[in-house]
């Protein structure tokens, strides 16, 4: 399945397996401490496979699969491309302190308003976090392009890893 999704600045995917969850998981598991370009961790039906720190730069991404079974030979991956969870908690702290700011700003610039009183400093302060908030979803999508080769190469790994157990 091909990542085209333009619109999200986190991709997410869905593949049915005709493997059991166990299976899955344990192929992912094999590759925890085998000498790789990526590091794995697996955590109950959570695998999460994202670059060593010597590879990292600020948006590099990592890859989220959680795979769930469906019956006793068929499985469902759910995939979720993002930046790391510190980058992606950061990013989403910004956009709600812009967002409370616009509001106070707001809430200021009314009772301004309902005074009678001058109301143009806080009507500038809520486009300037309109502009910030703008700069900050346009600064996502340039750090979601500019990793969009690690995103294939995490996206390549995974289906490595899955065709060589299910060429088994």
């Amino acid at each position: 399945m091909p990542i085209t999704n333009d619109i999200v600045l986190r991709p997410r995917f869905k593949l049915e397996l005709s493997q059991n969850n166990e299976t899955v998981l344990k192929s992912f598991e094999s590759k925890k401490n085998k000498q790789s370009d990526f590091i794995v961790t697996v955590i109950d039906d959570h695998v999460f496979i994202k670059f060593p720190k010597h590879k990292q730069h600020f948006w590099s991404p990592q890859l989220h699969l959680e795979i769930n079974e469906v019956n006793k030979n068929t499985c469902l991956l759910h995939g979720l491309f993002g930046p790391s969870p510190t980058v992606w908690t950061l990013f989403m702290f910004l956009h709600f302190m812009v967002a409370g700011l616009f509001i106070a700003f707001g809430i200021w610039a009314y009772t301004n308003l309902s005074l009678k009183s001058n109301y143009t400093i806080q009507v500038s302060l809520m486009l300037l976090m309109v502009i910030i908030w703008f700069a900050l979803y346009f600064g996502g999508r340039i750090g979601k392009a500019s990793s969009k080769t690690e995103m294939h190469e995490l996206n390549d790994f995974m289906h490595r890893v899955l065709n060589k157990k299910s060429s088994n």
